[in-house]
């Protein structure tokens, strides 16, 4: 991929010396406002969560033997061990049929690569958000999202615009979908939808209710984050898309947004791990980091979208070439694990 910054200036004998001299210096400064901007335009290092925990951890009781949970805890258990659910072949060669069959980290280094997202504190000034689309299945504002919150996609985005923000005084989390910032005498921020999560808390999102992701799970909790990842602790499972979903979800999801209702084809809020036999041998780096996490949380449908596309932060420090390395790994090296909870059609 070609960056913006990896052109280099030309220089064109124009007049005299003292011209080409003007000239070049010009080029230079006009190259270096260039860089400074797109620098400006890619996001990270992020703040620290402080004390906050993206959601508790399971039981200490729990075997490491057991399905999948069906609350929040989900994120954090360690599947790597949990029985492999009956119907995972067939699950699998859908999911393959209907599009992609390899993944593809959908996050890297410039801006409009992945989520970006704010760190806030009490102190930060909370606004009223007007809904445009799911305000019934929507948590009231106003929320602390600042006006210079950073969008998914940029500013000038016509995607799901997404905007996370993490208050880390509180523990709670505040996803928006589609979001637009609206200036004037009464700020406030227009969304389709939007989600006040206790990040303290393992509850669900009421049966059948949205969030700012189609399977009403919340978005922050399954990025890759550079922080985590450089420190060698991935500890919880990856939001993933798939291309076709069928009209059912399983908890720790609340919502579906299928297209068939095809036993074979996947739910929302499916999980699946890298299985234990493929070979990492190759990998290094961060690719390898997400590539073990993936065998011990493994990954989780969150929405529609391109094929075994998973989800991470928008983040300047990426190594978008290490990140190719992940590939090279098929759908076909995964494996459905079992959940505790049943499938709800929708």
């Amino acid at each position: 991929m070609t960056r913006p910054n990896d052109a280099q200036p030309t220089f064109r004998p124009l007049g005299g010396t003292k011209s080409r001299l003007r000239i070049g210096i010009a080029l230079f400064a006009a190259l270096v406002v260039a860089l400074a901007a797109t620098q400006a335009d890619a996001v990270g290092p992020y703040p620290d969560l402080g004390t906050c925990q993206v959601f508790p951890d399971p039981p200490a009781s729990l075997s490491p033997r057991a399905p999948s949970l069906p609350n929040q805890a989900a994120w954090n258990q360690d599947i790597s061990k949990a029985p492999r659910d009956p119907r995972s072949a067939a699950i699998i060669g859908y999911i393959n049929s209907s599009g992609g069959d390899s993944l593809h980290p959908d996050f890297g280094s410039p801006r409009p690569y992945g989520f970006p997202y704010s760190v806030v504190g009490a102190a930060q000034r909370k606004l009223p958000v007007n809904y445009t689309a799911y305000g019934d299945e929507s948590d009231p504002g106003p929320f602390p999202v600042p006006a210079s919150a950073p969008v998914e996609g940029g500013n000038g985005s016509d995607g799901d615009r997404h905007v996370l923000v993490v208050d880390r005084d509180e523990c709670k989390l505040y996803e928006l979908y589609r979001a637009f910032y609206a200036a004037g005498p009464k700020p406030h921020w227009n969304a389709d939808a939007g989600v006040a999560w206790d990040l303290r808390s393992s509850a669900l999102r009421p049966e059948g209710w949205t969030s700012t992701d189609a399977a009403g799970l919340p978005v922050f909790a399954g990025l890759v984050r550079y922080d985590e990842v450089a420190a060698g602790q991935l500890d919880h499972a990856i939001r993933v898309t798939v291309e076709s979903t069928r009209n059912a979800w399983i908890h720790p999801a609340s919502h579906c947004a299928g297209d068939t209702d095809s036993g074979g084809a996947p739910p929302m809020g499916l999980r699946m791990r890298l299985k234990a036999s493929y070979g990492l041998g190759r990998f290094s780096g961060a690719a390898k980091t997400i590539a073990l996490a993936m065998k011990r949380y493994g990954m989780i449908v969150a929405d529609n979208g391109s094929n075994w596309y998973f989800s991470g932060s928008s983040d300047r420090r990426w190594d978008d070439d290490n990140l190719s390395q992940l590939k090279v790994i098929p759908g076909s090296a995964f494996e459905v694990v079992k959940s505790a909870a049943g499938v709800h059609a929708c």
